[in-house]
């Protein structure tokens, strides 16, 4: 090789590696909403019903026990109201998520996350001074037009109760992140110690209202205690440790799409389970895919036009 082409080479590999390391992060990333997808079916079919609270009690202090004693690592200064703060809006919504799975089809109960993007544009533009580009607010838009098709099905079933609580999951969840952007970590504490701290928090949270209002079922079998096994782990500790990680690290605007995983894979779920599509939603779920990808690229330059 020739001593011009080695700098270009060299430039190269410069420009490729960052490339690289972001497709690696936004799939590791991408681990967590579509974990999060697997909570409808495992709610309804695995879990005794009429116990959100002790759902999200099983979801959230386990798994926040077990990343604190890994870690150990606890909060300093602001950071323990910080972390309380997180705690709640990202863990404490969790409850609200399981009353909608229980009460809406797991593909309605999943899509109403697509509200998420646009919220957090919203806050982000408020919070961070960081105005969501046109390129991703219109992908955004459509975005959650794809969900909408994907729930028109003719066996939907909305529950007003359910849709409250559906909702109210995703604003937390929004909010949830634009603080942890706006905050980010502190130095020397990694996304786990952080998972840790909020999931403890939000499980602290519960387990007074747990024990006040439901109790504990009277029958956990096999199935059950998988459920509870598989929300904790890959739906609790690793999605959120992988969550984190990628929200410090990703752009706002590119991060918020991808809760879009959710509802594709609950639908996806469905589909394998014996659900049908009709072609609307057939076209819903090609264009919310569609929208989670584009938001993922940079918007296309238009060429100016030179004047001779």
């Amino acid at each position: 090789m020739s001593s011009s082409a080695q700098p270009q080479a060299a430039a190269v590999a410069a420009t490729a590696t960052p490339a690289a390391h972001r497709q690696a992060t936004v799939l590791l990333t991408a681990l967590a909403p579509a974990a999060w997808g697997t909570t409808y079916v495992v709610t309804t079919e695995l879990l005794p019903p009429g116990h959100p609270l002790f759902a999200g009690l099983m979801r959230a202090l386990p798994a926040g026990l077990v990343g604190l004693a890994l870690t150990r690592v606890l909060p300093r200064g602001d950071w323990w109201w910080k972390a309380v703060v997180l705690g709640l809006l990202n863990i404490g919504g969790m409850p609200l998520l399981f009353v909608a799975a229980e009460r809406l089809p797991g593909g309605v109960a999943a899509t109403l996350g697509a509200a998420q993007p646009l919220l957090v544009a919203g806050l982000a533009a408020l919070l961070l001074r960081d105005r969501p580009t046109p390129w991703r607010l219109a992908w955004g838009v459509l975005g959650v037009a794809g969900v909408g098709l994907m729930v028109l099905g003719p066996g939907a079933r909305l529950d007003a109760v359910g849709l409250l609580a559906g909702l109210g999951h995703t604003a937390t969840m929004a909010g949830g992140v634009v603080l942890t952007r706006r905050w980010g970590r502190p130095t020397g504490v990694g996304p786990l110690a952080l998972a840790g701290w909020q999931l403890t928090v939000g499980g602290l949270l519960l387990l007074p209202l747990t024990l006040a209002f439901e109790g504990v079922p009277e029958r956990i079998d096999a199935g059950a205690a998988g459920g509870y096994l598989w929300l904790g782990s890959m739906g609790g500790l690793i999605a959120y440790t992988l969550w984190f990680r990628g929200i410090a690290t990703l752009p706002v605007g590119a991060i918020a799409p991808l809760v879009l995983l959710s509802p594709l894979v609950a639908t996806a779920i469905g589909v394998t389970r014996g659900e049908s599509l009709s072609p609307s939603q057939t076209c819903g779920f090609a264009l919310s895919l569609a929208a989670l990808l584009a938001a993922q690229l940079n918007p296309p330059h238009r060429r100016r036009s030179t004047s001779r």
